[in-house]
């Protein structure tokens, strides 16, 4: 006999410890599928949206967006659904149990419930707001960073860095408040929900007693009552901080859901067609376009035609609307008033893609990513072969220095290509083009 006790009970433990594991490995992989779902939706996201967006939004603050933020629904998702699911099914199995042993003394027990509630939706408002200030500092946290950091030259050179640092520990310190506020709310919290426990069982008691002196009740029942009352508190005290882990989250949620509800100013009709072979004319017809929250135009009633094979400078001060004509030629923008054309197509009736394929650009800032020589030259064309890369760097009198580099084209030239010299990085984004 004994050892079949022995047997049943290390089945049930190996038994449980499988399950166990089952239980965490899926938790885990459906958390994470959703988060690398979430995160990759809204970089998609983000990437549909115009120039505009992020000439306006400070980039460690989409960072901060893209991972702090997504991390913490994923933690809501992860940890508060399948706590939620177990809460409820314990609420209800005892629930259940508590009105099989003495309704009448369930219906008392159940009083706390409102109180439980009313508890939790005051300080979970108040988290809420303390978590929205907190992730909000955080952003900041992260914008002030990288600016920083990816100026560190300019800063050095003018010997800012002491003020660098201050302006960073400014940040942190706002952070630090906000988090300290939102800890301070969970501190009371918690002996408040222990409180409203404690109130529950005594009223309990106290009508226990009673029944218990009137003979309806005996006190093995009222012990046994007792015992399942404390495990009915537990799911509704979890549920109860769960609200308020639900409402820390739903702050990042907030900001996440602030850039998807953003629209790109420019979008692809869906009449759209791709660009025929081109012949390169280029024509600007009545072209006007005033930039949002500026009064004069940056482009007043413009016409103008290149054709195929000609050269044409754009001169003029700053700010007169030359890299808006570039702008618009990529349809990065889309006139006020007038066309912009391509072969006498009107670039609001082409796909975005085809369009983008047919005009090259050289920006004023060497744009390079951190990758090899040759990825960089191939961006634009990911399917290009060695020859016509090297035949681009040739054109772009880059294939020389190129060979001189410690692995040649499979040279890595770091972030924002800083490994090369200026004019090197410009020779590949020449190449690029």
């Amino acid at each position: 006999m004994l050892g079949w006790v022995i047997l049943i009970y290390l089945g049930l433990t190996i038994l449980g410890g499988i399950v166990s594991f089952f239980d965490e490995y899926l938790s885990a992989w459906v958390g994470e599928s959703f988060l690398v779902s979430l995160r990759t939706s809204f970089f998609r996201h983000l990437h549909s949206l115009s120039l505009g967006f992020f000439d306006k939004e400070r980039l460690g603050d989409i960072l901060s967006r893209i991972s702090d933020d997504v991390d913490a629904i994923e933690e809501l998702v992860l940890e508060g659904m399948t706590s939620a699911l177990s809460y409820a099914f314990q609420l209800l199995f005892f629930v259940g149990a508590l009105f099989y042993l003495q309704w009448k003394l369930a219906l008392i027990s159940l009083f706390v419930i409102p109180l439980f509630w009313i508890a939790a939706r005051y300080f979970s408002q108040k988290i809420k707001q303390a978590s929205r200030e907190e992730r909000r500092r955080t952003g900041s946290i992260g914008a002030v960073a990288e600016e920083s950091l990816s100026n560190a030259a300019l800063v050095q050179a003018y010997g800012r860095q002491e003020d660098e640092v201050t302006r960073f520990h400014k940040e942190n310190e706002g952070s630090f408040v906000a988090q300290i506020a939102a800890t301070r709310l969970g501190a009371v919290f918690s002996p408040l929900v222990n409180l409203i426990e404690l109130a529950g069982v005594m009223v309990v008691i106290a009508f226990g007693a009673w029944e218990l002196s009137q003979g309806r009740i005996s006190v093995g029942g009222l012990l046994v009552f007792l015992v399942y009352l404390s495990q009915l508190y537990r799911p509704i005290r979890g549920l109860s901080r769960l609200l308020n882990t639900v409402y820390a989250a739903s702050a990042s949620a907030e900001r996440i859901i602030e850039f998807l509800d953003r629209e790109p100013a420019v979008k692809e009709h869906a009449w759209a067609r791709p660009l025929p072979p081109v012949r390169g004319i280029v024509e600007l017809d009545g072209v006007s376009l005033r930039y949002p929250g500026t009064r004069e135009r940056a482009l007043d009633n413009v016409s103008l035609r290149v054709w195929h094979g000609e050269t044409l400078a754009l001169l003029g001060p700053s700010g007169s609307g030359k890299s808006t004509i570039a702008k618009l030629l990529l349809r990065f923008l889309d006139p006020d008033d007038g066309a912009v054309r391509l072969d006498g197509h009107d670039l609001r009736d082409l796909t975005l893609r085809s369009l983008r394929e047919n005009v090259a650009v050289l920006f004023q800032e060497t744009l390079l990513f951190d990758g090899s020589v040759r990825e960089n030259i191939a961006y634009g064309r990911p399917g290009a072969t060695e020859e016509e890369i090297v035949s681009a760097a040739k054109t772009a009198d880059a294939n020389e220095f190129i060979e001189q580099l410690s692995e040649g084209y499979d040279t890595r030239i770091g972030q924002k290509g800083r490994l090369l010299s200026g004019g090197q990085r410009q020779r590949i984004a020449m190449a690029r083009a």
